[in-house]
């Protein structure tokens, strides 16, 4: 036996597991991970996200099948391929989610899953900025806090939202996340703090801990309805007592599949023989989809910013002397969770604001001064899929979102416009001059916003529910049918949390740590 534990993926949740089980000396784990190691400068820099998400250093580079709901376009889909995963090359941003998020999963029947039994798991691995307190821990080993620079547009912004009636916060963080503020961010001393930093690295001096880079595995082993080991994609295996898949929303459900678990017809299809029938696996999913309204303003922006030698050397200068300044940025930096309207109890809007424009990520910035609104519908009713498309394991798997499926969707999207337009049209930000340049006013009537959605919507990023508890894990993340392996990541949440995942996986994974250790 070489291992008593092997994980699979070194991402958010698979460096915490590691750190938590390799704890006991006599536990020996091995972590495996297809990408490489995290020593790439841009991982550290808060915007190297900018050039980590599309490079195959660091990014899987998937894209989606063509999304009936965004008029057939494929989008782009990055996921971290690096030591780290995702939390590489994240946007940064701490958000738990609602308590009702918690709740909802234990009403389902999760029972120790609500928001009270959450919270401390929450705490255990938190160094808030602002201390200890009912809802904060102060010891951990994720730093927590505010981001070191701010904008005035976005001020103005803020103070806009709180004159119409939305609560100004400081704390999205307490269980109800309604109102509007900066968001906190998991950086340390104006560097990014991914998984890889907070978890592995204090851990990787430990002699019964193994770690594995540039190596990918091809399907977990199974024996006698048992896992007993994983098999890399080079031939070689690890054999194990126990196997945690930690591989994402994308990797999980595709390496199940390959591994024989899955629907029967589907398998057959692939030539895989079948271990476990289970026609749930990859399906499920959820993801926030984002439409990016753009208002032209009168007032300093990234756009302008950026657009000269000069600015871009004190954009520079700022970072390298003080660790402050435009390239210590989240994607976002002020946030607001706001309800659609009266029929909903907690918010169903996500906004993420930015002193920045673009067409198309990847493109450069706009020549003008610009606010983007991006605005997600935090609860979305269409589903998706994700499905291995052949046996060879190196193949990306299929990823279909299905955004704006349900009217449900296409309802929420239309009033997140209306509420988008409304707020820029308040008096306090009359100042500004904003203009709505895109989608742009023209696009008023309800077919004609809709088109527009589906031409420039985008994913959050956010994949969810491929392995969902109840369907194709218990509650104690254990695969359903397969003794000896657990499913632990953001796959596993039974319905999708209100705001960014990160933060949600690394509690999931604390309290799975728990659970494997209480197995024995």
């Amino acid at each position: 036996m070489d291992a008593d534990i092997a994980i699979v993926g070194a991402g958010t949740a698979g460096c915490l597991l590691a750190n938590r089980l390799s704890a006991d000396p006599a536990t020996r784990v091995v972590l495996m991970e297809a990408g490489g190691r995290d020593s790439w400068h841009w991982i550290h820099v808060p915007a190297g996200y900018l050039y980590t998400m599309g490079d195959p250093r660091t990014d899987w580079g998937f894209r989606t099948e063509a999304v009936p709901g965004l008029a057939g376009r494929s989008l782009k889909y990055p996921r971290g391929r690096v030591l780290g995963g995702c939390s590489s090359i994240n946007g940064m941003i701490y958000m738990r989610g609602q308590a009702a998020d918690w709740d909802g999963w234990a009403q389902m029947g999760h029972r120790g899953w609500g928001w009270d039994d959450m919270l401390p798991r929450f705490k255990r691995h938190e160094a808030f900025a602002g201390g200890a307190d009912d809802a904060h821990g102060a010891e951990g080993e994720v730093s927590v806090g505010p981001q070191r620079l701010s904008w005035p547009v976005l001020d103005a912004v803020r103070d806009a939202m709180v004159a119409s009636g939305v609560p100004a916060t400081s704390d999205f963080n307490r269980g109800d996340n309604e109102g509007v503020g900066y968001y906190h961010v998991t950086q340390r001393r104006g560097r990014r703090l991914s998984a890889a930093g907070a978890f592995l690295r204090p851990a990787l001096r430990r002699a019964n801990l193994r770690v594995e880079v540039g190596a990918p595995v091809a399907r977990v082993l199974i024996e006698g309805g048992r896992a007993v080991g994983v098999a890399r994609v080079d031939g070689t295996a690890v054999r194990a007592r126990r196997v945690i898949l930690c591989a994402g929303s994308i990797g999980s459900p595709h390496l199940l599949e390959l591994s024989g678990v899955g629907d029967p017809a589907r398998l057959r299809r692939l030539g895989v023989e079948v271990a476990h029938a289970n026609p749930d696996v990859g399906e499920h999913m959820q993801d926030h989809l984002q439409m990016r309204p753009v208002f032209r303003v009168d007032a300093l922006t990234l756009n302008r910013l950026a657009a000269t030698w000069h600015g871009k050397a004190r954009i520079g200068l700022d970072y390298l002397l003080r660790r402050r300044g435009p390239l210590t940025m989240a994607p976002s930096q002020l946030g607001a969770f706001v309800r659609s309207g009266d029929h909903v109890a907690t918010p169903d809007l996500q906004y993420h604001f930015q002193p920045l424009s673009l067409e198309q990520f990847g493109e450069p910035l706009d020549r003008f001064d610009a606010v983007t609104a991006s605005v997600c519908n935090l609860r979305p009713q269409s589903r998706g899929a994700v499905h291995a498309a052949s046996p060879d394991p190196r193949a990306a798997p299929s990823i279909q979102p299905n955004y704006l499926a349900a009217e449900a969707d296409r309802a929420t999207a239309l009033r997140a416009m209306e509420t988008t337009r409304a707020l820029f049209r308040r008096p306090e930000l009359a100042a500004l001059s904003p203009e709505e340049v895109r989608p742009g006013d023209v696009h008023t009537d309800r077919e004609a916003l809709l088109a527009e959605v589906a031409r420039n919507a985008s994913s959050i990023f956010h994949p969810t529910g491929t392995c969902g508890m109840g369907r194709v894990v218990d509650d104690r993340l254990r695969v359903k049918g397969v003794e000896g392996l657990r499913v632990v990541d953001a796959s596993v949440m039974p319905s999708i949390t209100s705001g960014n995942t990160n933060a949600p996986v690394m509690a999931i994974a604390e309290k799975a740590a728990e659970m494997v250790l209480e197995d024995g």
